[in-house]
């Protein structure tokens, strides 16, 4: 089989790895999608993956549940390194004053990939938020936002951060959403990614 399609699809299967096995808190086995110096970004963290990995098993022992669900893939090869696109859906249910409620947030993970020992692994993985919206898990419920709040929060992701400040996150106000200066920087830093450039 042609190699650039056996590291497509190793790749895939990794993206793919990182979703189940994060949801389902298969944390011995998460672990192993990450490089050593793996880097993760959210909208509540930024930082280390093995400070990711920490406080995600942290969050899942309390009950927290951040779900991912996960569509095509588009993967860029350059030799031993590679970005990958993936649509993907992250859905939250938490207590938003006082009324259950899911957040469900698309968008697309942009994942910088290097291949080491014949092994690939993420680098780098920072999503792109490109829109969201809250709902009432009761659809009899009635849910009123802070309608100021939510309005100074980012457009992808305004729903979802207003949820995750709610309960006590500090959300990042500036990720990449579907188009301004943040994700076209995030491209430019992917095109010299398969340049062979620093991360």
């Amino acid at each position: 089989m042609d190699q650039a399609l056996l590291d497509r699809l190793a790749i895939r299967d990794l993206v793919e790895n990182w979703a189940v096995w994060r949801d389902a808190g298969d944390w011995e086995r998460f672990v192993t999608v990450w490089h050593e110096e793996g880097w993760m970004s959210a909208t509540w963290f930024q930082g280390p993956a093995r400070d990711f990995i920490r406080v995600s098993q942290e969050g899942f022992a309390k009950g927290v549940r951040i779900l991912h669900f996960l569509g095509g893939t588009s993967i860029d090869l350059s030799g031993e390194r590679a970005i990958a696109q993936t649509k993907m859906t992250i859905s939250q249910r938490a207590l938003v004053h006082d009324v259950l409620c899911d957040v469900v947030c698309t968008g697309r993970f942009y994942d910088f990939l290097e291949k080491r020992q014949d092994k690939w692994g993420i680098v780098r993985r920072q999503p792109i938020y490109e829109k969201d919206r809250i709902d009432p898990v009761d659809p009899a419920a009635t849910l009123r936002l802070d309608q100021t709040a939510l309005a100074a929060l980012p457009e992808g992701y305004r729903h979802l951060a207003y949820m995750q400040e709610l309960i006590g996150y500090k959300v990042k106000r500036d990720m990449p959403g579907l188009t301004g200066a943040e994700v076209e920087k995030l491209y430019g830093e992917g095109r010299a990614w398969l340049a062979g450039k620093a991360k």
